[in-house]
């Protein structure tokens, strides 16, 4: 699990539990509950779960408290504590429809083989106005068979992610992947939450058919790295397939040019270069991805001063706008971003981490033999796909010193990349 953003507030343990422990009418202005609780996922101790059953077990109604609640199902889910599953347990019939949500999935990462629990999970299937969708990621998650009927009523749902869950659900409990391709579908779905909840149901159903399609999904490239990723681990060590199989569906996500994917939307009309450049802020990235295709094919010469302008001015403060720019800077082998991109390849803010990804393959873009020390120093770093990016940049600049350094990377993917540049 990637926890760089868990420890984002300065609190000891002690001190967040006695803020959860305040009665909700008792908390003072600068302390805040929820934030308390969301910090405990840090201390994996028996005082934090204890808290955090506490807290669960206090029933104030009011809305804050109402989201406590729910985020120490949440919590205690992450921490996956056994015990707490007897106070978890009478959530499940509560009216508030997230507190139900938060428990079932709580419960499935906790795990249970208890039949009674399980059977009041699929209940809820036949309760108005629940998430199908976690309920039903839930049970077969935990292999429950007697479940199928029940799943297998949503597979017609007018509700893609339920849809999705419910086909994928039923591929795991019976291993009949027939209807998977109504999922693969979905990635081309136009509602951009439809095509990540279909890639995370590709995953758990293992279809490894549907990588190619993963990395032409427009999506986040986190989204399409991890299914990827998780489809490759699995295909590998099921002796499916093997890492040349997998590298170039992994090489051209990484770099994530928009000509290699299949974008879902288009232009009316030729678009001006205020317009799109205000699409590069869009929290679509299928509107991202589409405005920065017609950057590259239409505006060439005008589109790289003003990116650098709006970089200035918002982009570097806007994680999802500094990912394009930065690549944008890249195709568009802007010179005078240089110092710009550097920046950013050593950027170590946790919500600017895909831009170092960016900025590395933009430094490859350009060409300027002057990044490789910098390239370098990113191959120490943690991030797999930081290394691997980097990799791509130092083949792209003809300078492979330093690759030996992670031949025996802990990642197999970092470390097969650099063997093979090697041999």
């Amino acid at each position: 699990m990637d926890k760089r953003f868990f420890k984002l507030f300065d609190l000891t343990e002690e001190q967040a539990i006695a803020i959860l422990d305040t009665p909700p009418d008792q908390v003072s202005e600068n302390d805040s509950r929820y934030i308390a609780v969301s910090h405990l996922v840090n201390f994996p101790t028996e005082q934090t779960t204890q808290a955090l059953i506490r807290a669960l077990q206090q029933t104030d109604p009011s809305l804050d408290n109402r989201i406590v609640r729910r985020k120490s199902l949440e919590t205690l889910g992450r921490l996956r504590e056994s015990q707490a599953l007897p106070f978890i347990r009478p959530c499940l019939a509560e009216q508030d429809k997230f507190t139900v949500e938060n428990a079932v999935w709580a419960i499935g990462e906790i795990g249970t083989e208890d039949a009674e629990l399980l059977d009041e999970i699929t209940a809820l299937l036949a309760t108005p106005r629940q998430n199908y969708r976690v309920i039903i990621q839930t049970l077969a998650k935990l292999g429950y068979q007697p479940a199928l009927d029940a799943i297998r009523s949503f597979v017609d749902y007018p509700e893609p992610p339920v849809m999705s869950a419910a086909i994928a659900s039923i591929a795991r409990l019976t291993g009949d992947s027939a209807q998977m391709d109504q999922v693969t579908v979905l990635l081309q779905h136009p509602n951009v939450m439809a095509r990540r909840l279909a890639i995370q149901d590709l995953m758990d159903a293992r279809y490894y058919d549907a990588i190619s399609a993963i990395a032409q999904c427009p999506v986040s490239l986190v989204f399409r790295l991890r299914g990827i990723r998780c489809l490759a681990e699995a295909g590998i060590a099921a002796g499916r397939f093997s890492f040349a199989d997998i590298q170039p569906d992994v090489e051209r996500t990484l770099r994530d040019h928009p000509t290699d994917l299949h974008l879902v939307s288009t232009y009316d009309r030729p678009s001006e270069l205020p317009f799109l450049i205000h699409d590069l802020y869009d929290t679509d990235f299928g509107r991202c991805y589409l405005a920065s295709k017609a950057l590259i094919q239409d505006h060439a010469q005008a589109a790289p001063e003003s990116l650098l302008a709006t970089y200035h001015e918002e982009a570097c403060t806007d994680y999802g706008a500094h990912f394009h720019v930065i690549k944008l800077f890249g195709w568009l082998q802007y010179a005078p971003a240089y110092d710009v991109i550097i920046e950013a390849l050593h950027n170590h803010q946790p919500q600017f981490q895909k831009s170092r990804t960016a900025a590395a393959i933009a430094l490859g873009e350009l060409g300027d033999h002057r990044a490789v020390s910098d390239l370098q120093v990113c191959l120490d770093s943690p991030i797999w796909d930081l290394k691997y990016a980097t990799l791509m940049a130092l083949q792209k600049l003809g300078d492979l010193s330093g690759v030996e350094q992670v031949v025996d990377d802990q990642d197999w993917l970092v470390s097969a990349k650099a063997t093979q540049l090697l041999s």
